[in-house]
């Protein structure tokens, strides 16, 4: 675990799965030759995007309900201890147990105490991101116990022994004929196979996942989730699903445990009706979640009866204490940011290096686990700054101000680093510093572009600024500059 001298508190590890990864152009170019994967990706998030644009549009107040959310996150985030240990008392008070998790690693110290406690090798899992960012899957692998995910594109990318590339749409980057080839290839090895002659047709697809999982949701004894929400004034916990699977999880088994990051507390059960009305309008395009579970407590002869929650820290009180940044702690993991992001459509997740992918995932991840590495340090520059992920954030979250900020961070963590880029300012400045200097590089831009006659563009520049023009066409030199304009045609008038 690492800290910054500014900031005492600790950042999240890299967890192995990311570690090593090369920065996000790297990523970005190889995932750009994927021709299948960028024709997926646009029809889905143009599809998904269409629909948030026509409920959002129906509302006549939902930019005094970002409002309303926004002021209720950052009365969390000011008064975060204060809300967390009223979560703990309410919680405690209704039969839960509470356990606190500094980083990733205590967080799966803890659940796979809880497990063993139970005496079984499997658990069935609802879709939760705080899960996969501290990898508890692969942790429960390693000591012999068997996760199963339950949320149908989770199930897709788990057998496919891949990564999630989209928070809510964990699958998004795969085709129905690559879905059906790994259900037919995976199905058998781990539990019931897929039905014999399943087409790619999706009520086939879903049907074949159904049955699979019904197996693992009779028998499971311990249930692992997130939770969209914790209430503290009553110790509610609250999860928005679209597809019955996790209610079956939080319902079925005789252990729930519960994994919560810290910054998802809201203070009052009212305060929860905005967020009822954001969430689901901003992340599915529809009007109401499909399946809505709260719990407090374990309820006499009815659902689990043994319920833990996990509060995960994990990197998320450094975050809080920068100013600018700590209001990607108000980020309800809606996907609406993605699904607007020119960035993100093309490059699609993986190369984002996190389970965070897109504008929130360039800023969150560098945040919470620090610029030490290269693809941390390049997440805040995979963006246009063209302002599309604020105008749909659903919590006012101003993703391009907080890049500009870690843009300046990352600058002023190699000020005084020599490179190629630094020599060229270096020398810019220099030029830009003195009028005669100034005009005597001009008169000689303006001679090389006589020079190169009726050529338009320069081409590929050799050298060290050939990853620069690899991307775009540099324009020949003007033949005049504005200054020797003004003085040949005494300003227009001869």
């Amino acid at each position: 675990m690492t800290t910054t001298s500014s900031n005492p508190n600790p950042l999240a590890d890299t967890m192995p799965t990311f570690i090593g990864m090369p920065k996000f152009p790297t990523m970005a170019k190889e995932a750009l030759g994927n021709t299948q994967q960028r024709r997926n990706l646009q029809h889905a998030t143009h599809t998904i995007r269409a629909k948030r644009a026509a409920v959002v549009g129906e509302m006549n107040d939902w930019e005094a309900l970002r409002r309303n959310g926004a002021d209720t996150k950052d009365e969390v985030l000011a008064h975060l201890d204060t809300y967390l240990e009223q979560l703990e008392a309410k919680l405690v008070e209704s039969g839960a147990t509470v356990h606190w998790a500094r980083d990733a690693e205590e967080a799966n110290r803890i659940v796979i105490g809880l497990v063993q406690a139970e005496g079984v090798d499997e658990v069935v899992k609802v879709k939760s991101m705080a899960t996969q960012e501290i990898e508890l899957n692969e942790a429960l692998e390693e000591v012999g116990i068997a996760a199963w995910e339950t949320d149908l594109a989770e199930l897709i990318v788990q057998l496919g022994d891949d990564r999630p590339s989209h928070i809510l749409v964990p699958a998004i980057h795969r085709g129905r004929a690559e879905i059906r080839e790994i259900f037919r290839n995976k199905m058998a090895a781990v539990g019931r196979p897929a039905p014999e002659g399943m087409t790619d047709e999706p009520r086939q697809l879903a049907e074949a996942a159904r049955l699979h999982l019904r197996e693992k949701f009779l028998r499971a004894k311990v249930a692992i989730s997130g939770a969209n929400f914790a209430i503290a004034d009553t110790g509610t916990l609250v999860v928005l699903e679209s597809e019955g699977n996790g209610r079956m999880c939080l319902t079925l088994p005789e252990t729930l445990i519960s994994v919560v990051g810290i910054e998802k507390v809201l203070p009052t059960w009212e305060d929860l009706g905005t967020f009822m009305q954001l969430l689901p309008r901003s992340s599915t395009g529809e009007r109401m979640n499909p399946y809505t579970t709260m719990w407090t407590g374990p309820a006499a002869g009815d659902g689990p009866q043994n319920v833990h929650v996990v509060l995960v820290d994990n990197g998320r009180t450094h975050v809080l204490a920068d100013e600018v940044g700590r209001q990607g702690l108000r980020c309800i993991r809606c996907s609406a940011c993605l699904n607007v992001c020119p960035v993100y459509e093309r490059a699609g997740g993986h190369a984002y290096g996190s389970v965070y992918p897109g504008p929130i995932g360039a800023v969150l991840t560098p945040q919470l686990r620090g610029t030490g590495s290269a693809i941390d340090q390049s997440l805040p520059y995979a963006s246009s700054l063209c302002g599309a992920c604020f105008e749909v954030c659903p919590v006012r979250i101003d993703i391009p101000r907080m890049l500009v900020h870690l843009r300046t961070q990352v600058v002023d963590e190699h000020r005084g680093t020599r490179n190629a880029e630094s020599s060229a300012m270096q020398a810019m400045a220099w030029m830009f510093a003195d009028n005669r200097r100034l005009q005597k590089a001009q008169r000689a831009a303006t001679l090389g572009g006589k020079l190169l006659g009726k050529r338009t563009s320069l081409g590929a520049i050799p050298g060290p600024a050939s990853a620069w023009s690899g991307a775009r066409d540099v324009p020949v030199p003007p033949k005049e500059t504005f200054r020797q304009w003004w003085s040949r045609t005494d300003g227009g008038r001869r």
